[in-house]
């Protein structure tokens, strides 16, 4: 999973036409920690319908709050700039939870 240091990375990455994958996170959250041994099975299943990126909420805080990123992890999906749908829940986020995030996410990038 690509980390996006800049506003401008994330800018340019959402205003792609392939949806694009943003998880939120921090070092150190633990809920952030749980999902890395699994995260990257999903990006490969992922691959064709999706792009993966993160961003450490404590390194860009003006864009965190510009999307009200709250908890962490906070997954979002975006396609040509505007945001589809996102994934936050004050409960550790589970791997089976995680993909169906991700199928409702190409669901919605592929009815718009």
């Amino acid at each position: 999973m690509e980390k996006l240091a800049t506003r401008e990375q994330f800018e340019q990455v959402i205003a792609a036409g392939k949806p694009a994958i943003v998880v939120f996170k921090t070092t150190w959250c633990r809920d952030c920690h749980y999902i890395d041994p699994f995260m990257p099975d999903l990006e490969k299943a992922y691959a064709d319908k999706l792009d993966f990126y993160h961003v450490d909420r404590d390194e860009l805080p003006d864009l965190c709050e510009a999307y009200n990123i709250l908890g962490i992890p906070s997954f979002i999906g975006f396609k040509n700039g505007q945001e589809l749908i996102r994934f936050v829940s004050k409960l550790r986020k589970s791997r089976e939870e995680i993909e169906q995030f991700l199928d409702r996410v190409v669901a919605v990038a592929e009815a718009v």
